[in-house]
């Protein structure tokens, strides 16, 4: 039987059961009492939070993960600055990084979600403004939100994956799972 685990990944936990690179242990999947046999299906850098999916069938895991598949995730992202919607164009039509150029995204300006707070805080510059943006890809890439924003004059500040395909976080505390 196919299961698929929605679990609100915390803020500095490996997206992953073990850690065997680093000499000290990190926190990894391991610490949430997740059920055996449910692998993730992508990833989600460990400077990032929320929406991780598991599954105990690969291929599932391969729909989602898969490039080719052109699964829908969006993300909430706090920006450093002040992006318009002009600033944001870039972003829809796709913009080239070093590994290539990036299909076009859905990105609007929204704003500050009720969002759980984060452990270490956002910092805070008063001189500086932040703005949240919703960016939804259907491609994955290594740092590929952060990417996008920085090169846009946009550097992020907090990412939280919100959706992913048809499966959102809506009232996923972090560090708790549920069945899809």
């Amino acid at each position: 039987m196919t299961r698929v685990i929605l679990f609100n990944k915390p803020m500095g936990v490996l997206p992953q059961f073990t850690d065997a690179k680093s000499p000290s242990p990190r926190p990894t999947l391991s610490g949430f009492g997740l059920p055996k046999g449910v692998y993730a299906a992508g990833r989600l850098d460990r400077d990032s939070e929320g929406l991780l999916v598991l599954t105990n069938n690969g291929k599932v895991q391969a729909r989602i993960a898969s490039p080719k598949a052109r699964t829908e995730k969006t993300y909430l992202v706090q920006v450093e600055g002040a992006p318009t919607p002009v600033d944001l164009m870039p972003l829809e039509e796709g913009l080239v990084l070093k590994d290539g150029p990036t299909r076009p995204a859905k990105a609007r300006l929204i704003a500050p979600p009720d969002l759980w707070p984060r452990d270490p805080p956002v910092r805070v510059r008063k001189t500086v403004p932040d703005a949240w943006l919703e960016l939804t890809l259907t491609e994955g890439r290594n740092r590929q939100v952060r990417r996008m924003c920085a090169a846009i004059g946009f550097p992020c500040l907090r990412l939280v994956r919100w959706r992913v395909g048809q499966w959102s976080l809506d009232g996923l505390a972090p560090g708790a799972w549920r069945d899809a």
